[in-house]
């Protein structure tokens, strides 16, 4: 029998963050059972850790897909590992660093970089989420971000904008198929530091994600791409409160760095 453990990443609170099923030994599962475990527990992904001489091979699996990068499961497997300091994750995307202590967990991504979205991703973005390019904030434009796994990003004016999300799940869906990646990271900046974001993930089979590590140090990377980090910016990202499991992402992006750090803390739930 396959142990699960579920923890829910970026919160302090069981009824917030986003919940990730945990598989601390996965030695020997194949695919098709990592897939069916994933399926089984029904979070947005679940983790699949295998020990190796230099650290920990991790694997994340949705319920409908694997997926090269999971910022939340990162965080809730080094958290539940109960190692306290530094940990090494040979990921789909790369090697991940991750530091813990004290419940909480700070990974540094692969490389991070973004390019603007063409016109016609933007347009086929627009239409599948039902709004139109006045809504679009303009000091940032759409982009494919990449932060272990890709994200379309799209900010937005107006935060009402976000809270009214209604969207075309197979139309958004086949548009980040089409440019293999994860999710939609749908932001509003409330400060100058201070952004809240959605997610939309039909590409897993999930509607919405209430905390996306990977987006958030896609967005890290995104912002740098965009020259507007000229000198180490924290900023947090407000994520999962419109679906009522609220999470906070801490993203610290460095002009001279393009990986990008992200902090959370985890604790364990209810099966």
């Amino acid at each position: 029998m396959v142990e699960v453990l579920r923890y829910t990443a970026f919160s302090a609170d069981p009824a917030g963050g986003n919940p990730a099923g945990v598989v601390l030994d996965a030695t020997g599962l194949s695919d098709a059972e990592m897939l069916e475990i994933a399926a089984s527990v029904g979070y947005s992904e679940t983790a699949f850790v295998v020990p190796r001489a230099d650290g920990f091979g991790i694997r994340y699996f949705s319920p409908v897909v694997e997926v090269p990068f999971c910022g939340h499961a990162t965080v809730a497997t080094a958290v539940a590992s109960g190692i306290a300091g530094r940990l090494v994750f040979h990921t789909p995307a790369g090697v991940v660093e991750v530091e813990t202590a004290d419940g909480a967990a700070t990974l540094t991504s692969v490389p991070t970089s973004s390019t603007p979205a063409p016109a016609a991703d933007v347009a086929a973005a627009l239409a599948a989420l039902g709004w139109t390019a006045d809504d679009l904030d303009v000091r940032y434009p759409v982009h494919w971000a990449f932060g272990g796994s890709t994200h379309l990003v799209v900010v937005v004016r107006g935060r009402s904008r976000l809270a009214a999300l209604d969207y075309d799940f197979d139309a958004l869906g086949d548009l980040l198929r089409a440019h293999g990646a994860v999710t939609a990271d749908l932001l509003w900046q409330a400060e100058e530091d201070v952004f809240h974001a959605r997610n939309p993930f039909p590409v897993g089979g999930v509607v919405e994600d209430p905390a996306t590590g990977s987006a958030a140090a896609a967005f890290g990377g995104y912002l740098r791409a965009l020259g507007v980090v000229a000198a180490p910016r924290v900023i947090t990202v407000h994520q999962g409160v419109d679906m009522g499991r609220p999470s906070e992402l801490v993203v610290d992006v460095r002009p001279d760095d393009a990986r990008v750090r992200v902090t959370g803390r985890a604790v364990p739930i209810a099966g």
